[in-house]
């Protein structure tokens, strides 16, 4: 009998996540209160960290039969990053995901490629009104290669963290194309207790390309995908020594009305999860 795609779905979440559940310490690591928005803060000197990513949204696909049917888009990212120095961290990362939403049959999970990053933290946190952090990354993708950029800042107001993201890439398709991505991200986290933290972030996407897309390259794609997409919604961390866990759903909130359609990739709804062991 032919298993279920969100079965599937689970079976390679549980998968995912697994070698992080069975480990905790007394020792505290260095996790993402936001999915999306990375804070200033950096490994120490000579720290090692695992991270895996999960993102789900269900899109419009179609079926062996050419129905249309609903189809949970995932993106599996695994992060090992390193400290070089106290202010200085290293990122690598292997990404995998499903087929897009406008592709036919079992939508397989594919290799996507590497990504590798580094983030630098400017000065000790609470030394400046505002800590400073600057990320720059490298992704070989299997149809582009990407140069992505971002302006980490973040300032803290005891328990509460305000933290906003600006993040631009360049992107080099090859098909020829080439165009400018913007995915700003911004957030507020409240630290309820060592362990818990609550908090609410908002995260834009949007393609600007140089000239239109080659013809290979589906007009009704484009015009779906090409134009900003925002979401909204909470997000929550549990932490115990050297393990973390944040999950964080969201919801669209541009273009509410419009109901989804086939080869659209950003659905309505959006869930991230993330797993980090140090």
């Amino acid at each position: 009998m032919k298993t279920p795609r969100w079965s599937r779905t689970v079976v390679l979440f549980s998968v995912s996540i697994l070698p992080f559940t069975l480990c905790i310490s007394a020792a505290r690591a260095n996790p993402h209160p936001l999915a999306f928005t990375y804070p200033s803060e950096t490994l120490a000197k000579e720290a090692v960290e695992l991270e895996q990513y999960i993102d789900v949204t269900p899109v419009r696909s179609i079926d062996t039969s050419g129905a249309e049917t609903w189809f949970p888009r995932t993106v599996l990212t695994t992060e090992l990053e390193i400290g070089l120095t106290d202010k200085l961290e290293l990122g690598l990362y292997l990404q995998s995901e499903t087929e897009s939403g406008s592709s036919t049959g079992d939508n397989p999970l594919i290799l996507d490629g590497v990504k590798q990053r580094l983030r630098y933290r400017l000065a000790d946190p609470g030394a400046w009104p505002v800590d400073v952090a600057l990320y720059l990354e490298l992704a070989e993708l299997h149809d582009e290669l990407e140069l992505e950029g971002k302006i980490i800042l973040q300032r803290r107001f005891g328990r509460v963290r305000a933290m906003v993201n600006l993040w631009g890439e360049r992107e080099f398709y090859f098909t020829g194309e080439r165009e400018w991505v913007l995915n700003p991200t911004g957030g507020v986290t409240m630290e309820l207790t060592p362990s818990w933290h609550v908090g609410i972030e908002s995260w834009m996407h949007a393609e600007y390309s140089d000239s239109p897309p080659p013809t290979l390259v589906s007009p009704r794609y484009v015009d779906i995908n090409r134009a900003a997409v925002v979401y909204v919604g909470p997000n929550l961390m549990w932490q115990r020594g050297r393990t973390w866990v944040t999950f964080a759903p969201y919801v669209r909130v541009d273009r509410p009305d419009r109901p989804s359609v086939q080869y659209d990739i950003y659905g309505r709804y959006f869930l991230r999860m993330i797993v980090g062991f140090e």
